[in-house]
């Protein structure tokens, strides 16, 4: 653990419009690829560091009585919104001298099971968010879409924060980004074959669970994203295909790497 990324906690009261989170996303993190990928100006997010620290002691301050009285989608909301929050924070900790996120861990930890950060009234690491409360208590397996590794591989960092009044919109057009990224997710009619991410083999559990069948039919369910004409599409649809998970790109998603 490195004292210097520790958060501390303040009486603050979070704004669920997350305005300041807003603004400082708005000024580092850019559409790019036509909308399916983003890049982070990390050299300028580290200049700006005293706006990301306001941030996170917004998240750090909430307490989980306050957390708890909150409905679905606002909580939710505020966990999506720290996890990316507090990985920006892990990058700037290594930044410039990285060029992948895993730097930042060991042979022994995980960059996401070092704790570095309080949370709901306790130290957590990014796991804790993800797979501790994100997976088993909203079961929505639109959180992989949204939730960013700060990877090229990953799917996008949207360049604004989730709100609960906009959630549903908003992971639908993550889903949407990311499955019509052709660099991540495609179909290659010669061999019949849907090449897709890692996400859908490291996070397969997720994706049948929401559809109560294997992963082959939540891809179907989603041809029409996965898929460019509509003789792919239906091929697709029908279940005719094999199944290939492409390498996934662990480069640091900042400007040098998302020209």
């Amino acid at each position: 653990m490195t004292a210097s990324l520790l958060v501390s906690t303040g009486a603050m009261a979070l704004d669920h419009s997350y305005r300041d989170c807003a603004a400082l996303l708005g000024r580092h993190v850019h559409w790019i690829a036509g909308g399916h990928a983003s890049s982070v100006d990390y050299a300028a997010l580290k200049r700006d560091g005293k706006a990301l620290e306001q941030v996170l002691a917004a998240f750090s301050a909430v307490t989980p009585g306050q957390f708890d009285a909150w409905e679905r989608s606002r909580q939710m909301a505020f966990l999506i919104n720290a996890y990316n929050a507090f990985t920006l924070q892990l990058v700037l900790s290594g930044y410039p001298d990285i060029k992948s996120i895993r730097e930042l861990g060991s042979l022994l930890r995980s960059p996401w099971k070092r704790p570095f950060f309080d949370l709901l009234g306790a130290q957590r690491n990014l796991d804790w968010i993800e797979h501790d409360r994100l997976r088993p208590v909203y079961a929505d397996p639109r959180v992989h879409f949204a939730v960013n590794c700060a990877s090229v591989g990953c799917p996008a960092l949207r360049p604004e924060p989730y709100a609960a009044a906009q959630l549903d919109q908003q992971l639908n057009d993550q889903q949407r980004r990311f499955l019509t990224d052709r660099t991540r997710n495609r179909f290659s009619a010669g061999d019949g074959t849907l090449h897709v991410s890692q996400i859908f083999k490291w996070f397969a559990e997720d994706f049948t669970t929401a559809v109560g069948g294997g992963l082959k039919q939540w891809l179907a369910g989603h041809a029409a994203l996965l898929t460019d004409n509509a003789a792919d599409r239906e091929r697709v649809e029908r279940g005719d295909f094999r199944l290939d998970h492409l390498s996934y790109d662990w480069s640091l998603n900042g400007r040098e790497n998302r020209r």
